[in-house]
């Protein structure tokens, strides 16, 4: 019997789903310069069915990829914090139970919704890179003259904790030694480690640094799921943030053994590099897509390739191509390739180049670039726009979002780059430092060479988006896949009516490569679609399994604007959208 369905069938049940969601019924959006809409795509599968349901509630929700972390947040709600309590507390307890992808040691990004004021609030604390290093002195320490992804010359400033801090100070309502006790509580008595983060944890055993080997392996060995670690050094370091703030970090015990460490590999990094960084507020950038307001950071971040996506999807009619069809995800991979190619050649640090981000969000720009996508054969060598070498790399990284009971809500995204960054761990601080800086270039005159005190090009993106009085605070994690995973979490939503729920589970593509026609796609895309794109050149390469971390991992959350909030975590990783627990007017018997 076939798995195919008509394209009838499928938008009612979609419009159900989001009304229910309380989101406002999405249409199928058809513009006049778009692909001829008379013969329907019979090559596409029915809706996502998904594992989990969206939890609901008029309080709070922290969703994470940790359970602990997600609960830590929800018992600073229920304490009287709110959603930027919340995310603090949260992000505190993820990088002791999944130090691959995050820690106090790397970069954090955010977006708060004011529910109060309405305003949205960007927050860029990603870290600089030391003084004194150059393209130059890289490429001497470098064994194949690019970029080093590992060691010492990849190590930036870490601004994770003048992330906290900044959120924290603006509009946070509890101190940190409140904020950091459930961080503090489990790396000194211990927690299990969950079966996904096991997997991810194997990279640990290739890490040569000794201090990171003692931290973080057993006997060389990495922990098995259920094993029972602690990591009583990591607990100093909090107790050190909590009692000083940001100083106990970029000062003191801590900062010593982070600039030793540093300098006894070669490095260069300085005091004043540590204590002198300041994380930056901003706007968000945005576009309309199908009615949406979608808000990303703007560069240095590569939000922007997500909002360039969305703006040449939009001259296709993505829904009546229907969902997982072989005519929208044929629309999707090229307009990611077309996106990303000017993301490489034009995005940096705006703080030491001028760069087009009017140009490239314009109208006339996403147009010119729809134009190039040919609706029957992929393309395999994109250039980017003439407007007048980047390392493809991996990136470990967690997303968080959370809401509390007044509608606030904070989309947190914070990473060590690749699986444990630079595989350095300075004695005593129990916690990895990141490797952000292997994003930077060696080319010369590039927006984004290395230069001291300039912030690379960073891969990892938090998410919101708007309309009428729903709120959605959405993230998906993993390197490079993180603007091409956002651009397709929209458009479920916005094209296909899927609740958040759905729109995290279904299945995806991604393209982690800058070039060429290969593609990943996920198991749950029909083989007829499969085919079809194959016939059209894609190089299309199949997961083994459902849910692989090719495609990262997600989290949302989301105000109806009727006062229910709702919240969903996805099952590629261990992680729960944890309610905030109701107040108790007695204890319990």
């Amino acid at each position: 019997m076939s798995d195919v369905r008509p394209h009838g069938s499928l938008l009612p049940r979609l419009l159900l789903g989001a009304l229910l969601a309380g989101a406002p019924p999405v249409e199928a959006h058809a513009q006049s310069n778009s692909a001829s809409n008379s013969a329907r795509d019979t090559t596409r599968i029915a809706p996502v069915v998904t594992g989990r349901s969206m939890v609901s509630t008029k309080l709070g929700i922290v969703a994470t990829s940790q359970p602990l972390a997600s609960a830590a947040g929800a018992q600073i709600l229920a304490a009287g914090g709110n959603a930027i309590d919340a995310a603090i507390a949260a992000n505190a307890v993820l990088a002791i139970t999944e130090p691959m992808m995050n820690g106090i040691g790397g970069d954090l990004f955010a977006i708060v919704y004011e529910a109060r004021t309405g305003k949205v609030h960007a927050l860029n604390a990603s870290g600089w890179a030391a003084s004194g290093v150059t393209a130059e002195l890289v490429a001497s320490k470098s064994q194949n003259g690019r970029m080093p992804q590992r060691g010492v010359w990849s190590i930036t400033v870490p601004g994770a904790i003048a992330g906290w801090d900044a959120l924290r100070t603006r509009f946070g309502t509890m101190t940190f030694a409140e904020l950091l006790e459930p961080a503090i509580w489990h790396a000194e008595t211990g927690f299990a480690v969950g079966e996904v983060t096991a997997r991810l944890w194997a990279g640990a055993e290739r890490q040569a640094n000794p201090e990171f080997r003692r931290v973080y392996t057993t006997g060389g060995k990495a922990p098995a799921p259920g094993a029972w670690l602690r990591n009583p050094d990591y607990a100093k370091s909090l107790r050190r943030i909590a009692a000083e703030g940001k100083k106990g970090f970029y000062e003191g015990e801590t900062a010593r053994a982070i600039l030793s460490t540093i300098a006894a590999e070669g490095g260069t990094m300085t005091a004043a590099d540590l204590t002198e960084f300041a994380p930056e507020w901003t706007s968000t950038i945005t576009t309309e897509y199908r009615g949406w307001t979608v808000h990303e950071l703007p560069p240095n971040s590569q939000g922007l390739a997500a909002l360039m996506m969305l703006d040449i999807m939009s001259h296709f009619p993505i829904a009546e191509y229907g969902f997982l069809s072989t005519k929208a995800m044929h629309v999707e991979i090229e307009a990611k390739k077309l996106a990303y190619a000017d993301l490489l050649r034009y995005i940096g640090d705006p703080k030491f180049s001028q760069l087009p981000v009017a140009q490239l969000m314009s109208r006339e720009h996403a147009a010119a670039r729809a134009k190039l996508v040919d609706p029957a054969k992929a393309n395999c060598s994109v250039p980017p726009a003439a407007l007048g070498g980047i390392e493809q790399g991996e990136s470990e990284t967690v997303y968080l979002s959370t809401i509390d009971k007044d509608g606030n809500i904070v989309s947190l995204i914070q990473s060590n780059y690749s699986a444990f960054g630079s595989g350095i761990v300075a004695p005593g601080t129990g916690f990895v430092l990141h490797n952000r800086g292997g994003l930077f270039t060696l080319e010369p005159g590039r927006p984004n060479t290395i230069a001291p005190r300039k912030r690379p090009l960073h891969t990892i993106i938090p998410a919101f988006m708007t309309r009428g009085d729903v709120r959605i605070g959405f993230g998906i994690m993993g390197g490079w896949n993180q603007s091409q995973a956002h651009a397709q979490f929209v458009s479920n939503i916005a094209d296909f009516g899927m609740n958040i729920q759905e729109a995290l589970e279904a299945s995806r593509f991604s393209k982690r490569t800058f070039d060429g026609c290969d593609v990943d796609i996920e198991d749950g895309v029909s083989p007829p679609v499969i085919q079809a794109l194959r016939a059209m050149g894609h190089d299309v390469r199949l997961s083994n399994g459902r849910f692989t971390d090719t495609y990262g991992y997600g989290q949302a959350v989301m105000s109806n604007g009727a006062g229910v909030h709702f919240g969903a975590s996805e099952p590629r990783h261990d992680g729960m959208a944890a309610l905030e627990p109701p107040p108790l007017t007695r204890r319990p018997r």
